[in-house]
């Protein structure tokens, strides 16, 4: 719901070429506690002014010289990728009531002014707008929820698949290499099982924030859920450029932790798989580099390995 006070902080623009319609409009606005009044009298700024501060409602003339008040709303229209035009229009011209609701304006008062009738109109007007706006900030907050691990915030299995797919499309455009890094932590049950879960998710979220640092900017971190990560790196020149940010993200990792004031050490095993020469497609990919983490691990963790071309085709044989 919208408090009283999301209502009176609302951001109004008044638009009327008459002086007079504007501060008659202003003092109506202050006297009902309204704080976010702007006006102008230049209907050419308005798209400008909207563009640099998002108004939640626009109380707007129809008729003004130079440029009308339809005008206005073709270029708001501009602004408003969601098509959703935050405007009351004034008119003293009946037919033009009609015509301004078919170009998007949300509601309309009429000329010369019911001061009462003007007040309900954009106080009914602003509640919708700003219930609209709380429900994109909803939607958003459950589509971000969707696509990322609740505990560290990185993107989860779902959004890494995505990511992957679009990466693995680039590098075949383009006749490049890209690859995956699946990682767990070595010593991970132990944490949890000697200080306990708080300090085990402590400890997660700090090894997330490391795995980005220790990546490139179009590169995706992400958790499979417990002890595990991926990485996909977007591009590589070769692979050795693989082994080295592995080695860089071991080194990272297994640096020492302080939680609930004491130290904390782990290590991490890396298995990496490289398109196209472990594989072409997501799956394929995933399960290459999960192989060479239960090599890595099986080896005395704390390393990598890298995906031999044969391991998909003995792991389908036994």
């Amino acid at each position: 719901m919208i408090s009283p006070d999301d209502m009176l902080a609302a951001s109004i623009l008044i638009v009327d070429d008459k002086e007079a319609n504007v501060l008659l409009l202003e003092e109506m606005l202050r006297d009902a506690g309204y704080r976010g009044i702007a006006s102008t009298m230049d209907p050419e700024a308005v798209c400008e002014l909207h563009r640099a501060h998002h108004y939640d409602l626009i109380v707007l003339d129809l008729k003004m010289p130079g440029m009308d008040g339809f005008q206005v709303m073709e270029g708001l229209k501009e602004i408003e990728a969601d098509g959703y035009l935050p405007v009351l229009v004034m008119t003293a011209e009946p037919g033009h009531k009609v015509q301004a609701l078919a170009a998007g304006a949300k509601d309309f008062i009429s000329k010369p002014f019911d001061l009462m009738e003007a007040k309900v109109r954009i106080h009914n007007l602003l509640e919708v707008r700003l219930l609209y706006k709380q429900l994109e900030e909803y939607s958003r907050a459950l589509e971000s929820l969707a696509l990322h691990d609740s505990l560290t915030g990185l993107p989860n299995r779902r959004l890494l698949f995505d990511r992957l797919e679009l990466s693995i499309a680039h590098a075949h455009r383009n006749n490049s290499t890209m690859a995956v890094m699946y990682l767990d932590l070595d010593g991970f049950k132990q944490i949890n099982d000697t200080l306990g879960h708080d300090a085990g998710d402590a400890l997660l979220g700090m090894v997330a924030a490391r795995l980005e640092a220790a990546v490139r900017q179009e590169d995706t971190v992400a958790r499979m859920g417990g002890d595990e990560f991926v990485i996909g790196l977007w591009e590589i020149s070769h692979a050795d450029a693989a082994a080295k940010l592995a080695s860089k993200v071991i080194q990272a990792v297994s640096r020492p932790y302080r939680i609930q004031d004491r130290g904390v050490s782990v290590t991490a095993s890396v298995g990496v798989g490289i398109y196209p020469l472990h594989g072409e497609d997501v799956e394929t990919l995933m399960k290459s580099a999960d192989l060479a983490l239960y090599e890595a691990k099986r080896s005395g963790k704390g390393d990598y390995r890298i995906a031999a071309r044969g391991d998909l085709s003995a792991m389908a044989q036994g």
